[in-house]
């Protein structure tokens, strides 16, 4: 069984560990537990994760945000991945920092990366991991704030949130939706 498991986020140096790139950091951070390696490939980086039987290729596309549609797209017919077995990890400013809500399907709620998926998937029936980073801007700044580094507080935090975001993956390919988000959602 395979899963496509997509961290959304820019590419570029001066993207990096912005709240905007938390999809990219949670990959990061799974890939390095696993002790596997990105490659640059068509339309992002991959890499494979072995997990009891199943083939989990992590993908960050780089597409930039507001195209992941079409990274997401390509490596599910490359990889011939049912859209049930795939995971969009994304930053939301609707959540507190650090929270985490897995959801089968939903709405863009404004979030460009989304919106393309949706556009170009013409449904929003995916599964998506919302990492919360909060809304602490002045109205007009959301752009500037969502790209901006993190605070020194949150970027100690985000290990521990790391590892919790894997441990949701890894359900998430092992329980599925439901006992996955009965377990992880509201913690």
């Amino acid at each position: 069984m395979k899963y496509l498991i997509v961290g959304l986020g820019n590419i570029g140096s001066e993207y990096q560990d912005t709240r905007h790139n938390i999809g990219f950091t949670i990959l990061d951070a799974f890939a390095k537990a696993s002790n596997v390696f990105f490659t640059e490939n068509r339309y992002g980086s991959t890499c494979e994760v072995k997990l009891k039987g199943r083939k989990l290729v992590l993908l960050k596309p780089s597409t930039f945000m507001n195209l992941s549609g079409n990274a997401l797209r390509y490596w599910m017919h490359k990889e011939n991945i049912e859209i049930e077995n795939v995971l969009v990890v994304v930053d939301d400013i609707a959540l507190t920092f650090g929270t985490l809500r897995l959801k089968p399907k939903g709405s863009d709620a404004g979030h460009n990366g989304l919106k393309n998926i949706q556009e170009i998937l013409g449904h929003s029936n995916y599964a998506r991991l919302r990492f919360g980073i909060g809304n602490d801007f002045a109205r007009g700044r959301q752009i500037e704030y969502v790209l901006s580094k993190w605070t020194a507080e949150q970027a100690a935090a985000l290990p521990e949130r790391a590892e919790i975001c894997i441990e949701i993956i890894r359900s998430f390919c092992l329980a599925g939706m439901e006992l996955t988000m009965t377990q992880f959602n509201g913690k």
